[in-house]
């Protein structure tokens, strides 16, 4: 193993030194990357239906071209929590980067509908190393308030890159519908801040599963479960913006790609002013009252979308959907190492980047019907109606919660 290997923990308070802000700047940047792993496409999928029109099924599989790095993401990323909890984070990492880079470009010379979906899939192996590593790595450099402030700037991160990349992803796809594809180049630049600044952390002793429940694990397996199958639901509502937004543009008559792309970053820019102010909100209405508010802001978006004239009302209800990713993103995260044991952030972490992409991938598949047979605005309403439901459900949640002490709630 090349590199010191040592114990980081991050106190809550103090000054932090040059190369643990180098150390913190690389890892932030290294998760804003994986904003790209679909949505950077969102605007190119117009353009990628009508090159491919002669294809069969042209119209399902070019939305999949968002999607299908997502379900083997779900199927990997346990895997690559494996990996990282046994031989380390730091080799995974730079291999997860170069397989991105190159994987992500591909689709600037592939010229055949399944090609592309390959170089798709082969993206989505990359993408759940990079996750999965970022998200334990975390865990071993963090600890307590500062993880939870840490959460709030990565998803800031993810929301500034998601701003930068969706937009110019629009304006490249203006271009033409193969220029999203070269963002993805920009994977190479992080390699050697990665190699210089990213130390390996001590690894606890990656001990069987059935070992570590006896010793750490008890009480915590309904909260993962019902945490996992919130990720799960929360990304495959919340998927149907990206996937399904530029075909709801050109039925309006709006049929720009950048429009599409400035309507999703316009969220991506809410949600970095939602997740700068995530350890704030967790530390008042606690962790179930975050995820009610980030349902219930992403229904109201979504319920806006449907009730939208313009394009003015459709970045409104955009911007309103941002809340929702700033702070539930980083709700899920922080709520998964806060149960971890560290013999199993690896592993848990894998879990739930498996849940979230998975959820990723059945949004196309689960939203095209109710499209399809309703027609845009309603499926947004109706996606708008079951969110605020479970928003309803997680407020009950934190009220019954109330009256327990609070070191019980962080474990939900």
């Amino acid at each position: 193993m090349s590199g010191p290997t040592f114990h980081v923990a991050v106190a809550a308070e103090g000054v932090l030194s040059a190369e643990t802000r180098g150390r913190n700047l690389t890892l932030l940047c290294v998760s804003a990357l994986t904003i790209m792993s679909g949505a950077t496409l969102s605007a190119s999928l117009p353009g990628i239906e009508a090159h491919f029109v002669e294809t069969e099924d042209a119209a399902l599989l070019s939305r999949l071209m968002l999607t299908l790095p997502a379900i083997f993401i779900a199927g990997l990323a346990p895997v690559a929590g494996l990996i990282a909890d046994r031989f380390g984070r730091k080799r995974l990492l730079l291999l997860s980067l170069v397989v991105f880079a190159l994987a992500g470009s591909s689709g600037l010379v592939l010229d055949s509908l399944p090609a592309l979906l390959v170089g798709r899939a082969v993206l989505g192996v990359s993408v759940a190393g990079i996750m999965t590593t970022a998200t334990a790595l975390v865990g071993d450099f963090f600890e307590g308030v500062a993880r939870d402030r840490y959460m709030g700037f990565q998803a800031a991160f993810v929301g500034i890159g998601g701003a930068i990349f969706l937009s110019g992803g629009g304006l490249l796809a203006d271009i033409h519908w193969r220029g999203p594809f070269a963002i993805y180049c920009l994977a190479f630049a992080l390699l050697p801040a990665v190699l210089a600044l990213i130390p390996e952390p001590h690894r606890h002793r990656a001990a069987p599963i059935a070992d570590v429940k006896r010793e750490e694990r008890r009480g915590i397996t309904l909260p993962l479960v019902l945490l996992l199958f919130a990720a799960c639901l929360h990304f495959a509502i919340f998927y149907m913006l990206p996937t399904q937004l530029p075909f709801y543009l050109k039925n309006l008559g709006i049929v720009q790609p950048s429009r599409a792309g400035m309507a999703i970053g316009a969220g991506q820019v809410v949600g970095v002013l939602a997740a700068l102010s995530f350890s704030r909100v967790r530390s008042r209405i606690g962790r179930m009252g975050v995820f009610a508010l980030g349902f219930a802001a992403l229904g109201a978006g979504y319920i806006g979308l449907g009730s939208a004239q313009s394009y003015a009302g459709i970045l409104a209800a955009t911007a309103i959907t941002g809340i929702s990713m700033g702070l539930m993103t980083p709700n899920l995260s922080a709520s998964l190492l806060a149960i971890a044991p560290p013999a199993l952030r690896g592993r848990l972490s894998g879990a739930l980047i498996a849940a979230i992409f998975a959820g990723q991938f059945i949004a196309p598949l689960a939203s095209q019907p109710f499209v399809r047979d309703w027609g845009y605005a309603a499926a947004f309403t109706g996606a708008g109606v079951l969110l605020g439901a479970l928003a309803l459900v997680c407020l009950v949640s934190r009220m019954l919660l109330a009256v327990r002490p609070r070191r019980q709630e962080d474990r939900i």
